[in-house]
């Protein structure tokens, strides 16, 4: 396991499961019940005309997007319930790459001495990791405080997302729930990160740790990026390290080089049990490991005292759920028959390699969606896969006329046109028309010019 050396981040705060959470808030389940009963003598009828609706149709285009029935009774249970929680604007694409980082050079002093140390001393009485001063954590904290503060501010605006889940998984397996920063140290929160080493995922498991715990690797799928899979295989190990060491500091320092470079260190200081003693002892990178984690730990934990400013994420963790696939389908497929751009899939969806989600026979795998999309699905689910065989099968067909890689043509979009519609004319996936003209998200007008590397005519 190796510490990331850059902070790769990906801001689409997005949700991660309403299943997670039973009965969370007695007062918004009251509320559900309160409002399901209002509307209860209306539910038979909508029932019989959900079903009538949901079956047997055909998928059909309007004003240039596919319309999709939903069940009008389930989808206001999953708006009842959505109340509860918040959800706000923030959508931002940021990459920032930070080569190295100096541990041990002073930084300028943002923070006074006297004021860290109170602080640093109260943080250690709430958490069972040993945080005590020293001019090492201290460099570290002012320079995260001097440099890094754009940075962390997305990181807080991202772990709204993730942090949930984290503290869930966590709580299940006696691990302190202030580990879950340990994943900004690890990937600065972004499940496709990967190391120079091939460390993947946000808690970057190595190829055979991985497979340890059962988090498989083929060419469609790579189950260290899936953050659900990922977290429950972190905690299952963290939880092995600190049975070995008794320590959640050497735990840290294991998990970052192994156990094996922590027993040398141990024996190289003359039997020590304390991470600061054994610090000069191990690899280069992991004695920059643990300090970066308990700086990281103190600027969340004193966040509004430094004036970091907060951002809610456009969704919560329970605002998506997930569909197991019964078919091969791609997010180019999704996001058509949803309306949904296609990055938005991918930070749902991040294990997936492809954009394609395959459909075996000895494993499960599920679809994360929005409630709102989800709901939508599941409705039109055997509509959207019998959709999604007829179009594979005219891809297999032989194209009328191939057209050379290198050639390109300037299409002018048409009134009714969609990026699906313009992808399927050319041979080509949504995905490709974005990348090929720099788009962010999906919307174009009539008359825009677009250019399309097209693999038919």
């Amino acid at each position: 396991m190796n510490a990331i050396k850059y902070f790769l981040l990906f801001i689409l705060c997005a949700p991660f499961a309403l299943n997670a959470q039973d009965g969370v808030n007695p007062s918004g389940s009251a509320a559900i019940t309160s409002d399901t009963t209002a509307v209860n003598k209306k539910v038979e009828e909508e029932r019989s005309s959900d079903a009538g609706s949901a079956k047997g149709i055909d998928l059909f285009v309007k004003n240039g997007k596919y319309i999709l029935p939903d069940v009008p009774f389930a989808k206001r249970v999953d708006s009842l319930w959505l109340q509860q929680f918040y959800g706000s604007g923030l959508y931002d694409t940021v990459y920032t790459d930070i080569s190295s980082l100096e541990f041990e050079r002073p930084a300028p002093v943002v923070l006074p001495t006297d004021t860290l140390k109170a602080r640093l001393e109260r943080l250690n009485r709430k958490t069972p990791f040993n945080i005590e001063y020293n001019p090492v954590l201290e460099s570290v904290i002012n320079s995260y405080l001097k440099h890094r503060q754009k940075h962390l501010t997305k990181l807080m605006a991202l772990s709204k997302y993730y942090f949930p889940m984290f503290e869930q998984e966590f709580d299940k397996h006696d691990i302190p729930l202030e580990m879950k920063y340990l994943a900004i140290v690890e990937s600065a929160l972004n499940p496709r990160a990967k190391s120079r080493v091939g460390a993947t995922g946000l808690w970057q498991f190595m190829f055979s740790t991985g497979k340890i715990y059962d988090l498989n690797v083929s060419s469609y799928v790579d189950e260290r990026s899936d953050p659900a899979r990922s977290t429950e295989a972190a905690a299952k190990f963290l939880a092995k390290l600190y049975k070995m060491f008794g320590d959640w500091d050497l735990a840290l320092a294991a998990y970052n080089s192994g156990p094996g470079n922590v027993s040398k260190a141990i024996r190289r200081s003359g039997g020590s049990e304390n991470y600061w003693n054994l610090r000069p002892f191990l690899p280069r990178e992991t004695a920059g490991y643990v300090p970066a984690f308990q700086a990281t730990m103190y600027i969340f934990e004193y966040a509004k005292e430094h004036g970091l400013q907060e951002y809610h994420p456009e969704w919560s963790y329970y605002e998506s759920d997930t569909v197991r696939v019964r078919e091969l389908i791609t997010f180019d497929h999704v996001a058509e028959v949803l309306d949904m751009d296609v990055e938005a899939l991918e930070f749902f969806n991040p294990s997936y390699k492809l954009n394609i989600i395959p459909d075996l026979e000895d494993r499960n795998y599920a679809l994360r969606l929005p409630v709102d999309k989800l709901g939508k699905f599941v409705a039109n689910e055997q509509v959207i896969y019998e959709h999604v065989k007829a179009d594979l099968a005219k891809r297999e067909k032989p194209l009328p006329e191939l057209v050379k890689q290198n050639s390109r043509i300037r299409y002018r979009v048409q009134s009714g046109d969609y990026l699906g519609r313009i992808a399927k004319k050319f041979g080509v996936r949504v995905s490709d028309i974005k990348r090929w003209n720099g788009m962010r998200n999906s919307n174009i007008r009539a008359g825009q010019r677009l250019t399309i590397y097209p693999r038919r005519l």
